[in-house]
């Protein structure tokens, strides 16, 4: 399995910067607009519709067309571990449904000082069987812009 891994330092407190990252308001603020997201819909661990904060079990169901090119492909993501210590915190959710074959993505945030480092590693396998498995370590070329804008735009937001 191929891994993606991006860090950032953001200048704002890790309280401000864990709360942001923990809200489906967050995922949608964040996701560049060329992918073109649609957050069909959020459900609570306890089967509540919209949580607050996206919490161990919480599911999203969302769709999205990069470039507006090809049909629009259908996600579904599932939190399945959330912590929060001192100063550091993660969640991380893997997809259930959608194009991948594998896709577990970990968020973590740690206090640095007055700002926070913000962590994305994405454990995944492309699709396309064998061939697919064979060129995942290439995913980071189509990764790198998505998770690069939104890391900056984490930076603009919460700076």
């Amino acid at each position: 399995m191929a891994i993606y891994r991006r860090e950032t330092f953001v200048d704002a407190p890790f309280e401000d910067v864990w709360a942001f990252h923990s809200t489906i308001d967050g995922l949608d603020a964040l996701t560049p607009g060329f992918m073109n997201l649609e957050i069909e819909h959020v459900t609570g661990p306890d089967g509540e519709p919209d949580p607050e904060i996206l919490e161990v079990g919480s599911r999203i169901e969302l769709s999205m067309r990069p470039f507006d090119v090809g049909p629009r492909q259908h996600w579904t993501s599932v939190v399945t571990e959330r912590t929060e210590e001192d100063g550091a915190a993660m969640f991380h959710d893997a997809m259930e449904e959608g194009p991948f074959p594998t896709w577990e993505h970990t968020h973590r945030f740690f206090a640095d000082g007055d700002g926070t480092i913000v962590s994305d590693r994405v454990e995944y396998e492309l699709p396309g069987g064998a061939l697919g498995r064979a060129v995942s370590p290439l995913g980071w070329v189509g990764f790198e812009p998505m998770f690069r804008g939104r890391h900056k735009k984490t930076k603009e937001l919460l700076e």
